[in-house]
């Protein structure tokens, strides 16, 4: 059934792609999980290799979708083994050598769309664009949007891909369906696509749709959308596996590498039991979270590589509610006060009356601790989709905490989403948890062959 559905979708990107001559414009309503990111780069490979209708791609991303998604997705399939990714991202000269580096898919974080038009002015290469996560080119006074505007021309392919694209109503579409079309759907200009459909609020701010807007509104864009709902097209088992993939940036790297290369030789010679293990990879684990612990408690911060995505996928869920699950104090204390920022109705996990609220939809993110919540809870009314901020080694807490939503009641898929660090010891943990080993042997194997690793590094 996927490959159905990849077949349905690819067909659609590649057959409509001579649009008015000028190229293909698109957004994709998509749910998550019905594998946008393939999609589109079989019908890059495809337009490029097979047709010989693109030279060279640009995709706009989320920071951390940009550092790894799009890049892990190519290696996974076989077909797409032999397409050059290369991210655009880092200092300005490692952004430079990047850009003069052969490819045939550059990806930039959407923070660098403004660098990255000015950095080429008038010359810009790029004949096709894929905007990832649309939505977030809603606003038409940021300079991201702008940017754009001004290189658009020069684009003959453009395709929006996104989960909600008018997540608080229809006033978010004008911008994004501008980049696609330049106008020609939903006016020119903002002023003048407001005046058309909406009225102004009797208190003088903001603006409601006027009647049957919406339904016109639908209509004027419906040749350039798809959209499609994963249960539409998916058999979909009722849970399912999110792994994203977060990577480190270069200081933080460079710190876990030398805490675990120095502790893992230390380790070498001595009898490895499960408690040095479990100790040492609690360590790394909470290195990969972001923080480290020191003998008398003290938090030290490292990174906010795992709290920026994690963010990102907040943003990506648009304002579906989450059930995230942190690992260590300090993990909760970050959370927080990154979430503090963003205006969501934020709650950790404490009282009846916090779950009565969730189930209420009261809660847009409800911060909780596998060990508090892996019996007896009953949370399925709540929402579906669960975050694991932090990882942890016990298969039981795992499946338990799960099973708050993943229960008889929920009326939707359940998603599990998981941020893992790339080349850290989170993947050894999903590893270990993907494949229901028992916690003391899977952490005494990942151990062993990390200090065999260390052992040859060294």
């Amino acid at each position: 059934m996927p490959n159905e559905v990849h077949s349905i979708q690819l067909s659609t990107l590649l057959h409509q792609s001579s649009y008015n001559g000028r190229g293909f414009r698109a957004v994709f309503g998509y749910g998550l999980r019905l594998g946008k990111t393939v999609i589109t780069l079989t019908a890059i490979n495809d337009l490029k290799y097979n047709r010989f209708a693109v030279n060279k791609v640009l995709v706009v991303a989320p920071k951390k979708v940009a550092e790894a998604t799009w890049t892990a997705e190519a290696a996974k399939w076989e077909h797409l083994k032999l397409l050059r990714i290369i991210p655009v991202l880092g200092s300005e000269t490692k952004r430079i050598r990047a850009l003069n580096t052969p490819g045939d898919v550059y990806v930039v974080s959407r923070d660098l769309v403004s660098w990255l038009v000015n950095y080429y002015r008038n010359a810009w290469p790029f004949d096709m664009v894929v905007l990832d996560e649309l939505s977030s080119f809603k606003n038409h006074q940021a300079k991201r949007f702008k940017a754009l505007t001004w290189v658009r021309r020069h684009i003959r392919r453009i395709v929006g891909l996104t989960g909600t694209p008018a997540p608080n109503g229809l006033m978010d579409l004008w911008a994004q369906m501008y980049l696609l079309d330049q106008g020609q759907r939903l006016e020119h200009y903002i002023t003048h696509y407001r005046e058309k459909y909406f009225e102004k609020n009797y208190n003088g701010f903001g603006y409601t749709p006027k009647q049957g807007a919406e339904e016109v509104v639908h209509q004027k864009i419906a040749d350039i959308c798809i959209s499609m709902k994963a249960e539409d097209y998916l058999e979909l088992p009722d849970c399912v596996t999110n792994v994203i993939p977060v990577v480190l940036d270069e200081r933080a790297k460079k710190l876990y590498r030398e805490l675990e290369r120095k502790m893992l030789i230390e380790l070498e010679d001595a009898e490895i039991s499960v408690t040095s293990a479990a100790a040492l990879t609690g360590k790394l684990l909470q290195l990969c979270n972001g923080a480290l612990y020191d003998e008398d408690r003290q938090v030290h911060e490292i990174h906010d590589c795992k709290i920026e995505a994690f963010l990102e996928l907040i943003e990506q869920l648009n304002g579906k509610p989450a059930l995230v699950f942190y690992t260590y104090q300090h993990d909760l204390a970050r959370l927080k006060k990154a979430l503090a920022k963003t205006g969501l109705r934020v709650r950790e996990l404490r009282t009846p009356q916090d779950q009565m609220d969730w189930n209420a939809g009261k809660i847009d993110v409800l911060l909780a601790h596998p060990a508090s919540t892996a019996y007896g809870l009953n949370l399925q009314d709540g929402g579906n989709h669960v975050v694991w901020f932090g990882l942890n080694w016990s298969l039981e807490l795992y499946q338990q905490a799960n099973g708050r939503l993943h229960r008889q009641g929920q009326r939707q898929k359940v998603i599990i989403h998981h941020l893992v660090v790339q080349g850290g010891v989170d993947e050894d943990v999903m590893a270990a948890l993907e494949q229901k080993s028992t916690t003391q042997e899977r952490l005494l194997e990942a151990l062993k062959a990390r200090i065999e690793t260390a052992k040859n590094a060294h």
